[in-house]
């Protein structure tokens, strides 16, 4: 199911001002690749919240290649650093590779492992942490990302939408199950006042607030 209209998407894409050669590098392998990034779109208000609430300290849970990393550290004080964390040994060296080229390899950190064991480990506080794993394990991440996010800061996931298969589906397989889940518990936790907007595949942002 298509989030929003193709012919809007395309208007959205088509405002967007031209990225670097690098970025524009990684966003072709993704395409050729089939391999799953947040996009242009998203990236762009990764940029803007990182700058909106002063952010120095930032952890991804799931990084892929490093194309969320390269917003947010484009957006962060030389001083900034991004934890990134992913499995694949292959995926840490092409985003080494790439954000190096860009100039920005200073302010990001890969870890290798299981992303939400390693948050667990991994001292915060934090000012964002963005939610990016197998949507099964979403809501064990929210249980792992919250103590380690300081008041006011942002919890961000991306998939809130799940290519629409939070609607209308009678029999969601595990990881819809895990979508649904988390989207239910961020919108009724306390201590998180949580917004989903209907952008790409839905970005749920959840502030966290001091109770």
């Amino acid at each position: 199911m298509e989030i929003i209209a193709p012919d809007l998407n395309n208007y959205l894409d088509e405002l967007l001002p031209e990225r670097p050669p690098v970025m524009q590098e990684m966003e072709k392998l993704a395409k050729d690749r089939n391999f799953p990034i947040i996009g242009p779109q998203v990236g762009r208000i990764l940029y803007q919240y990182t700058k909106l609430i002063g952010a120095r300290r930032i952890f991804e849970l799931g990084s892929g290649f490093g194309y969320s990393a390269y917003w947010f550290a484009l957006a962060l004080p030389e001083d900034g650093k991004v934890i990134c964390t992913e499995a694949a040994s292959n995926n840490i060296d092409m985003a080494e590779d790439y954000l190096e080229a860009a100039g920005l390899l200073h302010k990001v950190e890969f870890k290798k492992g299981d992303a939400i064991k390693i948050l667990s480990q991994t001292e915060g506080p934090f000012d964002i942490i963005l939610n990016d794993v197998d949507k099964d394990d979403y809501p064990r991440a929210l249980e792992v990302a919250v103590p380690k996010l300081r008041v006011g800061g942002l919890l961000i996931t991306d998939n809130a939408l799940w290519h629409g298969r939070v609607v209308n589906n009678p029999q969601p397989d595990v990881y819809t199950r895990g979508v649904l889940e988390y989207n239910q518990l961020a919108m009724s936790a306390e201590d998180l006042w949580t917004a989903i907007l209907p952008v790409r595949d839905g970005l749920a942002v959840s502030l966290k607030l001091d109770v």
